[in-house]
């Protein structure tokens, strides 16, 4: 998992990567709501009165005709009584079918099927991560750390578990499994159903072993102490074991039971029967990853998969379950690169879909009748993205989309069509309906920059930036307007920069830029050899080295940079956030000698202060690998600071504890080492509006007044 992670969709995900979203654009990008069969695609759409409808559409004729006067989530706010709105839909519901509605911390239920609106819950104690069963008969959710379903025939409520307390958690996560195992978009919720359902797997989490963090807010008089259960790197784990319980007769089959264990237990999916629940087991090390198979009714399990690898061993978050129950198809490094595998039910390699050098994304659709797999990956372009299909035995592989870019996609029922939506560095953003032959049927529509004054304009190039070991480090850059190499300019690169991370793709970036770019400054991204465009052999660079070669490689671009004429020495600055701002901090100390100007947000500063999971996952403990945390902190580098460091940090940041900045100005000072500070009270890791507004003119002045000269409040 990456430090700060934001969840969007891929679509909104393409437009912002691609900064095609400016006052100069113009969308004319069709709203498509996806397919409803192999050959008919649903857009919504107003007609001439303005009223909306979501129209059925032909793939092949483009012909139309309305399929329902208003979009799901329009017509479900039609039906909600006052007060009530939804802006999303539940994940498991079928076909758009109903949704779980949550205000004041109690849940409702509204049925579209059957026209009907109901409270479903009514407590003063809130309701968290509901869910509906797959059959849509039952929502599971957690109230106070327990697990309960409510049947929607009957109106009845059954507590699945009772012995959840301020340390035991069933069906909800503990924070390092939330943030880093689980994700951020599990909203805690470590509960599963089966696909029958009637039985829901889950996690037990005791979090008494972990250390308690306290995180101060300064509200009121006397303050507030919020205290967590936080594993910094070397530290205990909650207590964690899985199991399953039959909703019919409340009984709990332990599976995995030995919560003393120090291991890691996650990312379970059923066998499409339901007879079988396989789940990971990942060693406190994290390098050897076992898939169980086992039998709800009796606890039974037995290894299916195993996995050792010399670094670090990521977690199978995309295992794709054969509807006809011939095994699963899981996507692995264990090559150097991402290739999808085909196991039957036991773990038996079937087959090797994929034997490519290159990364392969992920697993879009599998057409099991006709065998197919049609999956995403890079091809041998690192920062592109394409679509492909091969079949499951490996054979006839063949590249469906080759414009180049970075293309996203929504395809037929049976893979007889897809919608491409892409771009690329010099493109705005395109959508084409497609056939798999392939072919381009039709333009749907684009994302046109209007009203660029090509005087205005600066120029955006996609490049490489070679290392003297031998790596080819993927960089774009925004030069000014009006960009004269006669001139010189300042130039800040923007990063992120963790492991298998990487943001430079080929995506249409705005010429126009933004006020670096506009006050004459040239904006570049350049990505490590550990960002995964080099594979497994890039990454493990990184192991039990965190911040070395991110910087090393940082270093070899500046180094690239000084060559050029236009480039102005004395101003290479450098800014980032989480991940991004531990390698602004790390720049402007370990790599003092070429990085002058750098702001940084939320860092962190020591490894030794961030969370177990994640850190020892790429440096292992502080006791096993004391030269990496050394070198890995900012404070054994902080007496090379001499440029300018402006650090902000959010003074309830429970992910990346504000802790880190205090123990590095505490180091600075103690060095007499000039910087800026600005902390904002009650906000976590990022923040919105107000303080959002404060933080980016804080930033906008401070490279406007260090690079050009000028304030913004002149």
């Amino acid at each position: 998992m990456i430090l700060f992670r934001y969840i969007i969709t891929e679509l909104i995900l393409l437009v912002i990567i691609s900064g095609a979203v400016s006052a100069q654009s113009v969308f004319s990008i069709p709203d498509i709501e996806g397919w409803l069969d192999d050959e008919n695609y649903l857009e919504l759409r107003d007609d001439k009165n303005g009223n909306e409808h979501v129209y059925k559409v032909n793939a092949r004729t483009g012909k139309s005709k309305v399929y329902r006067q208003t979009s799901y989530l329009t017509e479900v706010n039609k039906a909600l009584p006052q007060g009530f709105m939804v802006s999303w839909r539940s994940e498991s519901t079928k076909n758009y079918n109903s949704n779980i509605i949550k205000k004041d911390g109690d849940l409702y239920y509204y049925s579209r099927i059957k026209k009907l609106f109901r409270q479903i819950t009514d407590n003063t104690v809130e309701e968290e991560t509901p869910v509906f069963s797959p059959d849509e008969k039952y929502i599971a959710f957690t109230r106070e750390r327990d697990l309960y379903i409510l049947d929607l025939e009957k109106g009845l409520e059954t507590r699945l578990t009772d012995d959840a307390t301020d340390l035991i958690y069933n069906g909800y996560a503990s924070w390092v499994y939330y943030e880093e195992i689980l994700g951020r978009k599990s909203r805690y919720r470590a509960f599963w159903w089966s696909p029958d359902s009637r039985m829901i797997a889950f996690l037990r989490f005791d979090d008494s072993p972990v250390p308690e963090f306290p995180i101060y807010s300064s509200d009121g008089v006397h303050g507030r102490l919020e205290v967590m259960h936080y594993p910094k790197a070397g530290d205990p784990n909650p207590g964690v074991k899985l199991g399953i319980i039959d909703i019919t007769t409340g009984n709990t089959t332990w599976i995995d039971s030995n919560d003393k264990e120090d291991i890691y237990i996650a990312w379970p999916f059923w066998s499409v029967d339901s007879k079988r629940l396989y789940y990971q087991v990942l060693n406190r090390d994290q390098d050897d990853m076992k898939i169980f198979s086992a039998n709800p009714e009796t606890g039974e399990k037995k290894l299916v998969y195993n996995d050792k690898q010399k670094a670090w061993i990521e977690w199978y978050e995309d295992i794709y379950v054969m509807k006809d129950g011939s095994g699963f198809i899981l996507r692995s490094d264990k090559s150097g690169w991402m290739n999808l595998y085909y196991f039957d039910p036991d773990g038996k390699l079937i087959s090797r879909i994929t034997d490519v050098e290159w990364r392969v994304h992920g697993v879009e659709m599998v057409d099991e009748e006709a065998g197919v797999v049609y999956f995403t990956g890079t091809g041998g372009v690192s920062t592109d993205r394409y679509l492909f299909r091969v079949k499951l035995d490996g054979t006839d592989m063949k590249q469906l989309t080759k414009k180049p870019g970075y293309h996203s996609f929504d395809i037929s029922e049976k893979g007889s069509y897809f919608i491409d939506t892409y771009s690329n560095i010099t493109t705005p953003m395109r959508m084409e309906l497609c056939s798999s032959s392939p072919e381009k049927i039709r333009d749907l529509g684009n994302s046109e920059v209007q009203g660029n004054d090509t005087e205005q304009a600066g120029k955006v190039e996609l490049f490489t930036i070679p290392t003297k070991d031998g790596f080819d480090l993927p960089a774009y850059w925004i030069l000014p307007a009006g960009f004269d190499d006669s001139k010189k300019y300042g130039v800040i690169f923007t990063i992120y920069g963790g492991p298998n991370a990487g943001s430079v793709r080929n995506t249409y970036k705005d010429p126009e830029g933004d006020y670096m770019t506009k006050n004459g400054i040239i904006r570049i991204a350049v990505d490590h050899r550990g960002t995964g465009h080099f594979g497994k052999k890039g990454q493990e660079y990184m192991h039990r080295n965190l911040g070395k070669w991110e910087i090393d490689d940082y270093i070899a671009a500046v180094k690239w940079l000084k060559e050029k004429p236009f480039i102005d020495t004395t101003k290479i600055g450098i800014t980032g956030g989480s991940y991004g701002g531990y390698l602004t901090c790390m720049a402007l100390t370990y790599g003092a000698d070429y990085f002058t100007h750098g702001f940084a947000k939320y860092s962190v500063t020591d490894w030794r202060l961030y969370d177990n999971v994640y850190t020892e996952r790429y440096m292992d403990t502080p006791e096993q690998n004391p030269e990496g945390y050394n070198f890995g902190s900012v404070m054994t580098h902080a007496e090379k600071c001499r440029g300018k460091l402006y650090i902000i940090h959010g003074m309830m940041d429970d992910n990346v504890h504000m802790q880190n900045t205090i123990q590095l100005i505490d180091k600075l000072t103690d060095l007499d080492r000039d910087f800026e500070m600005m902390l904002y009270p009650d906000e976590r890791h990022g923040w919105g509006p107000p303080k959002s507004q404060h933080s980016s003119r804080e930033s906008r002045e401070f490279w406007l007044q260090h690079f050009i000269g000028v304030s913004i409040n002149e």
